[in-house]
């Protein structure tokens, strides 16, 4: 079958590869998450650049949290992104979860960039 980083490696590939599919060439918004932090990018994959970052070590947002490893720190980062995302003028993104799954701490991040002003 193959050992997990095999697996995590294909389940990233064929989602971005349907994303790439059905995007329309618009920006995506990456995720990645650590043991201790959330991360977060709107990349135009068209031009190879990131339009807006942000994660749970920026300065916006670290002094509010308690923990970077928690839901509350991933609507933070949601937060931040979307407001950063929208400075850049972008209001229509992809949501691109890698290999996560859409729960917990990434769900949170999603439904956060949403009320902020993201459609996906």
């Amino acid at each position: 079958m193959g050992t997990q980083r095999e697996l995590q490696t294909r389940r990233r590939r064929r989602l971005r590869y349907q994303l790439r599919q059905k995007g329309n060439g618009r920006p995506r918004l990456s995720v990645f998450r650590s043991s201790k932090n959330i991360y977060a990018q709107v990349i135009d994959d068209v031009a190879g650049k990131t339009l807006a970052a942000a994660s749970t070590l920026d300065a916006a947002v670290k002094g509010q949290l308690k923990t970077g490893a928690d839901i509350d720190a991933a609507r933070a980062v949601g937060k931040l992104i979307a407001e950063r995302a929208k400075a850049a003028g972008l209001e229509q993104v992809v949501f691109d979860r890698g290999s996560y799954i859409y729960h917990g701490r990434v769900k949170a991040l999603a439904e956060a960039a949403r009320e902020g002003g993201l459609a996906f």
